[in-house]
Formats: structure tokens, C-alpha cells, sequence
């Protein structure tokens, strides 16, 4: 027989039954983990399209999860979902039903509902902190082109409709007489165009007029979500799409 630190001699009949109260209450405590356990609902929400930097790609850089149980939780969001090699692709396609394959294999008793894209789009890129004088260049002939390119087909599209002798004729139809040199129809023109190019793209400078999001914004939106599209369609058809 042996006397714990409690008092209770082990190997007597109060320490057997000393230790099996606790063997009893450590397996209701084990029942109860495995209850909880079972009835855990994890809610997925995936983005269709996620950028990361490093080579490992895990399910929280992919989605959002929400569970009541924290464990859980930590657990699912630490699951690597891809590792991109040196000499891959920079490019691939989860499929949502592999994601919850993955947790399931990590957490068997969980009930996962998926809210988010079906399919996401992931893509390891290089973020440069410090801007050197490549990318001030790169921005610098943006803005050139862009100038003298809308510049030139205003000037284009003023010389198709003849918007010289539209001026010319309008203005002898009010003033009576010929136009001498630059009038104020002219003048009004081209403040109301800037105004008006102004107000459309809804931008002065850095600034916003209204919070709406401008046409260039809602233009790049549709042509991502577009491409986006195409390339998870393309990566299910040539059968690339991890699922």
C-alpha cells in the first residue's frame, strides 16, 4: 500500500475508491469534450480572388471562419491549404469542398456550412516596400499616355462632327455677325467638358466628390471579376483545380 500527499492510501478500499471517482470524472469530462465537439458548426466564408506573399498558403489567408469554439477555431484556420514551389505556378484554384475535406480530416466531428465563393483563386505575389525609379517611370509615361491619348481623340472626335462650324454657325445665328477669334461659346465648351470629365470620374486630385465609386472603379471591378471567372473555369476544365 501507498500513502499520496492527500492521505489516502492507494491501495486500500478509500483509495480505490478515491481514484475511481476521479477516472469517472475525467471520462465524463472526455464525453462532454466529445459531445460539444460534435455539435461545433464552423462557417466558412471564402474569397474569390486572395493575394499572399509567402509560399505557404493556410485557410485563413483564404477565408473567414466563425465557430463558437475557440480551440476549433484556432485549429482549422493553422491548416495548410497549398505550399507553391520555386518552379510552379504562382497561380491556383481551391475548390471550397477541398477545404472542408482538410477540416474535416483535422476536427471528424464538425459541421461545416459554406457561405462564401465555392472556388478560390489564389495567387502568391512580390510586394515591394521601397518604390524605386522603375515604378516612378512605369507612372510617369501612364500619365503621359493617358493625357495626350484623351487629348487627341477629343481633338479627333471635335474634327468628325465639326464642332467649328457648329460654333461658327450658332454663333452668327444669335450675335448677327461673324465670329472674330475665340468667343464665349468656345470658352463655356471647354469649362463645361472639364467640368463635366471632372464630375464623371468623380475625382479632383486625391479627393473624392461623392463616396459612390467611380466608373474607372466599377469598370476594373467587372473586368476582375470577369478574369477571375475565366481562369477558375479554365483551371476546372484542364482538370488543375485542387478539390
Amino acid at each position: 500500500m501507498k500513502k499520496g500527499q492527500s492521505g489516502i492510501v492507494w491501495g486500500g478500499p478509500a483509495g480505490n475508491r478515491e481514484f475511481q471517482e476521479r477516472k469517472e470524472a475525467h471520462a465524463r469530462r472526455l464525453e462532454k469534450a466529445r459531445f460539444q465537439m460534435a455539435n461545433v458548426t464552423v462557417y466558412l466564408k471564402c474569397d474569390r480572388n486572395v493575394e499572399v506573399q509567402s509560399q505557404d498558403v493556410f485557410l485563413s489567408d483564404v477565408g473567414t471562419l466563425r465557430c463558437m469554439d475557440s480551440t476549433v477555431s484556432a485549429k482549422l484556420k493553422a491548416l495548410k491549404v497549398h505550399h507553391f514551389g520555386s518552379g510552379e505556378p504562382k497561380r491556383c484554384v481551391v475548390s471550397s469542398l477541398y477545404l472542408v475535406k482538410l477540416m474535416e480530416e483535422a476536427c471528424p466531428n464538425i459541421t461545416v456550412q459554406i457561405v462564401g465563393e465555392p472556388d478560390v483563386l489564389v495567387e502568391q505575389v512580390d510586394v515591394d516596400r521601397h518604390k524605386g525609379w522603375q515604378q516612378w517611370a512605369k507612372c510617369a509615361l501612364v500619365c503621359l499616355v493617358s493625357f495626350f491619348g484623351t487629348a487627341f481623340t477629343i481633338m479627333a472626335y471635335h474634327n468628325d462632327v465639326g464642332i467649328n462650324d457648329v460654333f461658327t454657325e450658332i454663333y452668327r445665328m444669335v450675335m448677327d455677325r461673324e465670329p472674330q477669334g475665340l468667343n464665349t461659346l468656345e470658352v463655356s465648351y471647354s469649362v463645361g467638358l472639364a467640368a463635366g470629365i471632372i464630375l464623371f470620374f468623380n475625382h479632383v486630385g486625391g479627393r473624392r466628390i461623392t463616396k459612390d465609386p467611380t466608373p474607372i472603379e466599377v469598370a476594373m471591378r467587372n473586368y476582375e471579376e470577369d478574369v477571375d471567372k475565366a481562369l477558375i473555369a479554365t483551371a476546372g476544365r484542364e482538370g488543375i483545380e485542387k478539390e
